[in-house]
């Protein structure tokens, strides 16, 4: 399990003196507190919010706050997230909830607005998101080959960073770099973290960083006014996503490669387990399918944290997000404004998962051999990573600390930290229709 040091912990007297519920969910963790044990008493507090158990949820919330510090080791970090979240939902039941929230100095996470170059001090922190652009990007240009012309749809939460690699390696090309247009929806879920500036002045950044390499490129951003059947009222993000991704509006021409890239953003689609029909999941892949692209990039977070069940998703959660939590330690002082804003985007999701539920629960992950399963379903076929891409790969985790590994898979490259799986990597092409 979590590879961290168990925490010290003076009990409240009345637990000792108590054999009620509270005393009942304290025993076998007296003592210290390790990693099992804090999971065991967020359950508990889990199951008491789903009874409306307010009284017993509060009592466990103190004890938690005895653990918590935002400041301590991963564990103890992790904790205060969980306990903030735990509290956020309670206080959506319960008015004197909000008065625990205030005595804890618990706090909603937010989202924060970073600069371009903040942003990139964020991707290289960990090889959480640049083990997938490292990946795409081989993928992408197997693909492509010597296509003249290529369109890039992209499909993603991480502001467009990917692509001075890719443009890069394209200028590389024997055969000269293709002329590269790049189609970026204005929808996108409203996650940490986000960009200062505009996407236009993105893409003004990137037509200068293409035209320095000698790269024909255009860029588009698709504004809500280019939709025909936009309607009136409030829409969610895969509602508008959904109504961008049409042929028209995204000008597909057929002397172009058509390069769908999805990077940590298929999950944001409400999946089966909403009940809505059909699933916006399975409809967007059979919408991108229709679109006949050369490949399909696929790449997010490898663990199931779609549950229904409030206590699934906090065992889960709490299994998985210890990773980076974990891998902050290695390197940065536990007092670093840097890990502490890293560790804040990490508490934002945790909130999510945890304090909501229907569609506003939009952190609903599946693990890559639920993806896998999914693409297969919508008729797509498994573009296997070639050895260079690999190899590229394993170059850019050994610039990180020596606990990140990979591992293949026959569809995957999974990215791991300490053996565990942290993010999967895939490449797909839609099977001839029939």
């Amino acid at each position: 399990m979590k590879a961290v040091p168990p925490i010290p912990l003076t009990p409240p007297s009345s637990i000792s003196r108590n054999e009620g519920p509270l005393s009942r969910v304290f025993k076998g963790c007296l003592g210290t507190l390790d990693a099992n044990c804090i999971e065991k008493l967020l359950l508990h507090c889990g199951g008491a919010l789903e009874r409306n158990d307010i009284t017993l949820a509060q009592q466990i919330m103190w004890v938690l706050n005895n653990v918590a510090s935002s400041v301590g080791d991963p564990n103890q970090r992790l904790t205060s997230w969980f306990l903030r979240a735990l509290i956020s939902r309670a206080s959506r039941v319960c008015p004197s909830a909000m008065n625990m929230e205030a005595s804890l100095g618990a706090h909603v996470a937010r989202v924060r607005s970073i600069s371009v170059t903040q942003l990139a001090g964020y991707v290289d922190l960990l090889p959480w998101q640049s083990f997938g652009f490292c990946a795409s990007n081989g993928a992408i240009c197997k693909a492509i080959g010597s296509s003249q012309r290529v369109h890039i749809l992209d499909i993603s939460i991480s502001h467009c960073m990917q692509w001075p690699t890719l443009i890069d390696s394209l200028s590389k090309r024997p055969e000269g770099a293709p002329l590269v247009r790049l189609t970026v929806p204005s929808t996108r879920p409203h996650v940490p973290p986000l960009l200062s500036m505009s996407y236009e002045e993105v893409g003004h950044r990137l037509s200068n960083f293409a035209k320095s390499r000698d790269v024909p490129f255009d860029f588009r951003m698709i504004p809500f006014e280019d939709l025909p059947n936009l309607r009136d009222g409030v829409k969610f993000h895969h509602e508008l996503l959904m109504e961008q991704l049409n042929p028209s509006v995204l000008d597909l021409r057929d002397d172009e490669a058509l390069v769908v890239n999805c990077q940590n953003s298929v999950h944001y689609l409400p999946d089966e387990a909403l009940g809505i029909d059909p699933c916006y999941r399975d409809e967007f892949l059979e919408r991108i399918r229709g679109f006949h692209p050369t490949i399909v990039t696929v790449v997010d977070e490898d663990y199931d944290l779609g549950h229904a069940s409030l206590s699934s998703r906090i065992s889960s959660c709490f299994n998985y997000l210890w990773i980076p939590f974990d891998a902050l330690e290695t390197f940065l002082p536990k007092d670093s404004c840097q890990r502490l804003e890293y560790e804040a985007d990490i508490g934002f999701k945790i909130e999510n998962i945890i304090a909501f539920e229907g569609l506003q629960r939009t952190e609903r992950l599946e693990s890559g051999t639920r993806l896998v399963q999914r693409m297969k379903k919508a008729q797509f076929y498994s573009v296997p990573f070639m050895e260079d891409t690999a190899k590229e790969v394993k170059r850019l985790l050994d610039e990180h600390a020596s606990g990140w590994g990979m591992k293949r898979d026959d569809d995957m490259l999974v990215l791991t930290w300490k053996g565990h799986n942290a993010v999967f990597a895939t490449a797909w092409a839609p099977q001839p229709f029939q």
